[in-house]
This record gives structure tokens, sequence and C-alpha cells, in this order.
């Protein structure tokens, strides 16, 4: 057996949000979509993806959570519309993007990444994209039509982001099922 897990970090949502991203689902579902939705408890903002870690890299990890939240207040967040990579005609994934305070959330989220560098994970090519991604396409579909009547939706409370946590990730023929390993607090 080895001793390596696939990892992630990532903002675990309040309930409130969860049952939020249900109902934009049921509703996208209506349009009869080739998506395969992700369960809505297992939705998350995601920060930083480590791909295969070994278990003895966890408390290094752990170091590096604590010390990039310091200095922070929880950050405050809206759900504000409906979003797809890579493309409006080819998409692959649909996700709701997010607002409020995201200057905090984008500092928070380079501050990790560079601490995570100095410990040998390597910097994400891409730059940092905020989302919560509600399900991937099983081929590329075409979301002209739906972007726009979709906004209608995306009515939504602020929600809190303040539990950062080391997910471990085990992959499933019915989709992946999420671990918590380690919990870090914004106060």
């Amino acid at each position: 057996m080895s001793d390596l897990i696939r990892a992630f970090i990532a903002f675990e949502l309040e309930e409130k949000v969860i049952l939020k991203l249900s109902e934009i689902q049921n509703k996208l579902k209506s349009y009869k979509l080739d998506v395969k939705w992700v369960n809505p408890s297992g939705i998350h903002l995601t920060l930083k993806f480590l791909g295969n870690i070994f278990q003895s890299d966890i408390s290094k990890i752990k170091a590096i959570m604590e010390d990039s939240i310091k200095g922070y207040l929880p950050i405050s967040l809206k759900i504000s519309n409906l979003g797809c990579f890579p493309s409006i005609k080819k998409t692959r994934v649909v996700w709701t993007g997010i607002s409020g305070e995201l200057t905090s959330l984008f500092n928070l989220q380079k501050k990790m990444e560079v601490n995570l560098e100095s410990i040998g994970f390597p910097k994400e090519d891409r730059p940092f994209k905020g989302h919560l991604t509600l399900g991937r396409a099983k081929s590329p579909i075409d979301l002209t039509k739906i972007i726009d009547i979709a906004e209608e939706f995306f009515e939504s409370e602020s929600f809190i982001c303040d539990k950062i946590i080391l997910f471990k990730s085990d992959l499933k023929s019915h989709g992946a099922v999420y671990t918590k390993l380690i919990t870090s607090i914004i106060k």
C-alpha cells in the first residue's frame, strides 16, 4: 500500500451555500444538459490542488496553512454568476463565480501558493480563478442560450469562509469522496 494520497486545500462552505448551490443545479438540470453534476455536499472553494502527496508531508502542509492565514479575517463572499471552462461554446466544466471580498481571497491564495512553493509544491501556471464547480460535461456543450437566462438563479446572501481544510480525495466510480485531514480556522 502506498503512502501517497491525492489532496487539495479548500474553503469548506456553509450549509446554506450548499443548499443554494443544490437549488441552482436543480434549475440547470431542467435544461437537460449532458452534465455529470457534483454532489452538492462535496462542493468547495479550492485554493490549491496539491496532487499526490506523501502522508509525511501533512505536518509541513499544516504549518503552511496556519502561517498562510495569519493576519486574515474571515472572508465574506457571495455566489455571483454562472461560468464555464474552457469556453461558453465548448463547455467542459460548469461553475458559479463568486463576488465579495475577492482581494482578501486572492491575497490569501497567493500567500498560500508562495508558501507551498517554498516546500516543493509547484506554482500554478494559470492565475487563480475562484469558483464553485457544479458539474462536468460528458462531452463539450454550448451554454450560450443558458448563460444569460441563468442570472436569475443567483440572488444569494453573503457567506463566510473561515475554515481552510486539507482534503484527501479518493476517486470512486460514483464520484470523488473527500475526507478532511486538517482544519485551520481564520479568526
